[in-house]
């Protein structure tokens, strides 16, 4: 059986890349759907749920909810979010994670499968947050990237396939040096993302990861 009273902390990038957007859905709004969901079956599983947005600077914070009044506190403190056209601070966003959790616990956190992102800002930070919390990294993938892969009508489509598929290449490649460093990664479309962020939850918390 599961053990409860473990630990979630949810930890939001609200730099540049959470400005992009998924068709009419910006990736921060993607982002908090799916944290509302996770905070609803986390607390209702009888783990506490926290919650952490920052880029260059911590924008909200959620410590100590109730799992009966978690959601509204989640609410309140992300109803004004807004993304920061600023690169995020991958060794702040660090620094402010083992600040926040000083127990062992679910790190979630939703940002951009974006290479140059990623190996600029977090990866060379990740070391100390992998050895002290299981982490759990989870990015919207954009069906846009599917859809310019398969063009070939013209010169221009020839183009715009080649760059998707590069794109996507990158992608594949900077997630499997997330799993290579011991980071789970969600990559799941829009329409699927939430419930692959739950997903991948319980199947952390059944195995007993958290």
């Amino acid at each position: 059986r599961p053990e409860r009273d473990r630990r979630v902390l949810v930890v939001l990038d609200t730099g540049r890349t959470s400005a992009g957007r998924i068709g009419d859905v910006p990736r921060l709004d993607a982002a908090l759907d799916a944290t509302l969901l996770l905070a609803a079956l986390a607390s209702r599983a009888g783990d506490r749920v926290d919650l952490l947005a920052v880029d260059r600077t911590v924008r909200a914070t959620v410590e100590g909810a109730h799992r009966t009044d978690v959601l509204a506190r989640i609410t309140d403190a992300t109803a004004t979010l807004e993304p920061a056209l600023v690169e995020t601070d991958g060794r702040r966003l660090v620094t402010e994670v083992l600040r926040h959790s000083r127990r062992r616990s679910l790190v979630v956190l939703f940002t951009t499968l974006d290479a140059t992102a990623l190996r600029e800002g977090l990866l060379p930070h990740l070391g100390s947050l992998v050895s002290r919390h299981t982490v759990l990294l989870a990015s919207v993938a954009d069906p846009r990237l599917e859809e310019l892969a398969r063009g070939r009508g013209d010169v221009a489509e020839v183009y715009g396939a080649a760059a998707a598929e590069r794109a996507r290449t990158e992608r594949a490649q900077v997630a499997a040096e997330l799993r290579r460093h011991g980071v789970e990664v969600v990559d799941a479309p829009l329409a699927a993302f939430a419930p692959a962020v739950a997903d991948a939850y319980l199947a952390l918390k059944s195995a007993g990861r958290l």
